[in-house]
């Protein structure tokens, strides 16, 4: 497969085990080059992984000496793909829940809508639980109100393909969006800064740990996060008031 030199797929990863071999397998037969960024993983998949890069060229993979979260994994992703030259990044989780066969698809709608987002919209199946999927609603809610458009299709879901510049813009101007709360802010504020977002249905599957199914999710711990980060999205919402509704009635 030829190498894209503008678009390519982000996978962060912390301690997934098995199942970022066949994730980072799968990615690389849809699309090239792909990255991974091992957020201080000690489950042993390190080595396995430079590995697989030492005979693939469309394979890197990076190892951060301590883990800091998912979001600061996809920041330090998206300054090397700057500093690379790329200007959009497919970010997919490494547990192997996101459709890796929608890879192509998605970049293609990009490639056309080079100033939007690509957000997956989970397509869910009887192997979800039931709270996260009743959960997520209230994210999304939220999200829409915060950003006045309607138009988040899902907020929670890391399938998604982001303008690199806006997004590197944003994130060096805080010191938030580095753990579990990075998709849901992201979305919003790069719809605060005019950045649309173009929904697309996506296929989700969760695994049980008999399948190799890895969650680092945190019901009490992450909520908590998602509340305060909301807050925050609120107060900057109100200030922000004036600005989207121009946007919104000027659409």
């Amino acid at each position: 497969m030829k190498p894209s030199f503008t678009h390519l797929v982000l996978i962060p990863s912390f301690n997934t085990g098995e199942k970022v071999y066949s994730t980072v397998k799968d990615a690389r037969r849809y699309w090239n080059p792909v990255w991974v960024v091992l957020d201080g993983s000690s489950d042993g998949t390190v080595q396995g992984l430079l590995e697989m890069a030492n005979s693939d060229e469309g394979l890197r993979v990076w190892a951060l000496p301590r883990n800091q979260g998912k979001g600061a994994a996809v920041f330090f992703g998206l300054r090397e793909a700057e500093r690379a030259g790329f200007t959009h990044v497919l970010t997919m989780d490494a547990d192997g829940q996101h459709p890796a066969e929608k890879i192509h698809a998605f970049m293609q709608i990009s490639e056309k809508n080079r100033d939007a987002m690509i957000l997956g919209c989970p397509q869910f199946d009887s192997s979800a639980p039931l709270i996260r999927v009743r959960g997520r609603k209230i994210s999304n809610w939220w999200a829409n109100f915060e950003t006045l458009r309607g138009g988040i299709g899902d907020s929670l879901f890391g399938f998604r393909v982001y303008p690199v510049t806006p997004l590197l813009a944003l994130m060096r101007k805080q010191r938030w969006m580095r753990r579990f709360d990075f998709d849901p802010e992201a979305v919003v504020k790069l719809c605060w800064r005019g950045v649309r977002p173009i929904n697309i249905a996506a296929p989700v599957k969760y695994f049980s740990p008999e399948e190799g199914g890895v969650s680092h999710f945190n019901y009490l711990r992450d909520n908590i996060l998602l509340s305060f980060m909301h807050i925050r999205l609120l107060v900057g919402f109100t200030l922000r008031l004036p600005l989207l509704l121009w946007r919104k009635f000027r659409g």
